[in-house]
């Protein structure tokens, strides 16, 4: 099924073609006027356009030209029943798929028309995957027997079927980008490009360019036109990681594209269109954010439609055994070696940890293990060192506030991890599975609070 546009002059024309591919579950939009026609076309509504040679106004080679001109790439299918070598030439050479000479049979323009729109449709992904290498990565699996992991998988499952935008929250390292990826193989859109954005790594307006395009000139650096992720993955779907870390700004912008399915390029005025499912995921209480006037409420209640919840892995203990096989014997077949195993008494050691960084910091481990025991074997005495001070129950975390407790838990954990390592912020970052930017952001939140506090206390002493 495809978006297709039919410009002709002749009614009788516009209506045939427009049965005619209906029938093929094609949706159909005619013009008989081909600057309307131009200006539909600019906001990329359309996957293919047809277009009579011969029409009044603008003839169809001027309407490829005008196109091109505004880098619209929507493939172009000429019609005439005037076709010579000279205009079929020009018109290819300007980037028309086809050209196709009236009368013609219903079979054969619906082939035609199934050829562009697949040949279209691999270019689209081809230029996805170019642009968004660095996002790609092998699809695996989701490891864990236990009830939390079982019903997550039930949840994937459901939430695949529908369309609907889908907020996955968790604590750093317990694996949303890959429920995320789980949840888009699962869907109608598998077959097509599934981009990732981090909204904490980038600046308010990288981000912006980042997400929607920038055409030439549009900023200081913009040397040439760049298409955003809602372009690149028309179709398929945009993972946006770190979702609370946008700017309020931004946001308003992205709740247009979630509702309207439009979207300007910055440094453009043309409004365009993209059929994208949009994935967004969290380490925080999103609604707290909301009640903190960080977030947009419209933009929560928006994405928010299917919730999916990670599970910590200190809540899956049952599961970190298998986790950590899994991890081994990855690292066995990457590195061309032998089996790795841990002696039972290895394998107890890791259950009884608590996993702050979640199964981002249980593989860490792993690899760090597999380096360190050339026969194979980890050993409990190996492990000992480096989880020493880490087994101690949940329970340890004192003043949790009733509403706030994995906020507050959280900022308990960062603050001992940060001394630990002495006050090193990166080694921090790292230890903790986040990046350095979120850590920094973290740290100055909770100085400004800490300073409102003063402030409001010294008043109230006044």
């Amino acid at each position: 099924m495809g978006r297709i546009c039919v410009v002709d002059d002749k009614e009788l024309i516009r209506e045939s073609l427009a049965e005619t591919l209906s029938r093929e579950d094609h949706q159909v939009t005619t013009f008989g006027d081909p600057l309307q026609a131009l200006e539909a076309v600019r906001t990329g509504a359309f996957e293919l356009v047809l277009s009579d040679l011969k029409m009044p106004r603008m003839d169809g080679i001027t309407l490829i030209r005008e196109m091109r001109r505004s880098q619209c790439e929507t493939p172009v299918i000429m019609m005439t029943a005037y076709a010579t070598v000279a205009t079929a030439v020009e018109a290819m050479k300007l980037g028309a798929f086809d050209y196709v000479q009236k009368p013609f049979e219903a079979d054969a323009i619906t082939l035609q028309v199934d050829r562009a729109l697949q040949h279209a449709r691999l270019r689209r992904e081809n230029e996805a995957l170019r642009t968004s290498l660095n996002d790609l990565r092998e699809q695996r699996p989701i490891i864990g027997d236990s009830e939390g992991m079982a019903q997550l998988r039930q949840r994937i499952a459901r939430v695949a079927e529908s369309d609907a935008t889908v907020l996955i929250s968790g604590e750093s390292g317990t694996g949303k980008e890959l429920v995320a990826r789980a949840v888009h193989a699962g869907s109608r859109r598998a077959d097509r490009p599934m981009l990732c954005l981090n909204c904490a790594a980038l600046s308010g307006n990288l981000l912006e360019s980042e997400l929607f395009g920038h055409e030439r000139g549009a900023f200081t650096g913009a040397d040439r036109l760049r298409k955003g992720r809602f372009e690149l993955a028309d179709g398929g779907t945009l993972l946006l990681d770190e979702i609370s870390e946008m700017a309020l700004p931004l946001q308003a912008k992205l709740l247009r594209v979630l509702q309207e399915g439009e979207f300007e390029r910055v440094g453009s005025s043309v409004t365009r269109r993209a059929d994208v499912r949009v994935i967004a995921t969290t380490n925080r209480s999103l609604g707290d954010w909301v009640a903190r006037k960080r977030f947009r409420a419209d933009l929560y209640y928006r994405l928010n439609v299917l919730p999916v919840v990670v599970p910590p892995l200190r809540e899956r203990v049952e599961d970190v055994a298998q986790l950590a096989r899994h991890f081994w014997d990855g690292i066995a077949r990457r590195e061309g070696r032998s089996a790795i195993r841990a002696e039972p008494a290895a394998l107890l050691l890791l259950q009884q940890y608590c996993w702050p960084g979640n199964v981002r910091e249980l593989q860490n481990l792993c690899e760090r293990a597999a380096a360190m025991v050339p026969d194979g074997v980890v050993t409990a005495g190996l492990l000992d060192g480096w989880l020493t001070g880490g087994a101690q129950p949940a329970e340890e975390f004192s003043n949790l506030r009733h509403g706030r407790i994995l906020e507050d838990a959280e900022r308990q954990l960062i603050e001992r991890t940060l001394a630990r390592y002495g006050g090193h912020r990166a080694k921090t970052a790292k230890a903790l599975g986040i990046g350095v930017r979120t850590l920094g952001m973290k740290l100055k939140q909770w100085r400004e609070e800490a300073a409102a506090l003063e402030r409001a206390g010294a008043l109230a002493a006044g």
